[in-house]
């Protein structure tokens, strides 16, 4: 199994009830083999450019682990739904999520460790105060 990220979007006359066309699309990814790793709606966004007559559409994001051959099925089926006006699934690099992990990481205990300064300052500060 090999992870993607898949984006799709939808009419925007669906923004009042989108979660039929997000089931579609479940439904496409579990038919397929595949399961959801991590999904969002990410609402109605102006086009770059139209499609069709349309300048809005909304947008939903899904990272999803799939077998070898189960990008063709999940394009072509996405494809035939009226719903959807385009789709894109595409392989993650792993090199790249894992620097972004690690970057993550990094970033998280360098926070921490601000963080206890920070604290230790306000406490040493509180000391001298009270010996005044």
């Amino acid at each position: 199994m090999k992870d993607y990220e898949l984006t799709v979007v939808l009419h925007p006359d669906l923004e009042m009830n989108p979660d039929p066309a997000f089931d579609k699309v479940r439904k496409a990814v579990s038919q397929a083999g595949g399961k959801i790793i991590n999904e969002e709606n990410e609402g109605k966004k102006r086009l770059s450019y139209k499609i069709g007559d349309q300048t809005f559409a909304l947008y939903y994001f899904a990272e999803v682990s799939l077998p070898s051959d189960a990008p063709s099925k999940i394009t072509s089926t996405l494809g035939l739904a009226d719903e959807v006006m385009r789709c894109l699934l595409v392989r993650t690099d792993v090199r790249k999520a894992k620097l972004a992990k690690r970057r993550a990481e990094a970033e998280a205990k360098e926070s921490a460790r601000t963080g206890l300064e920070a604290e230790a300052d306000t406490t040493q500060d509180d000391n001298k105060k009270e010996d005044n």
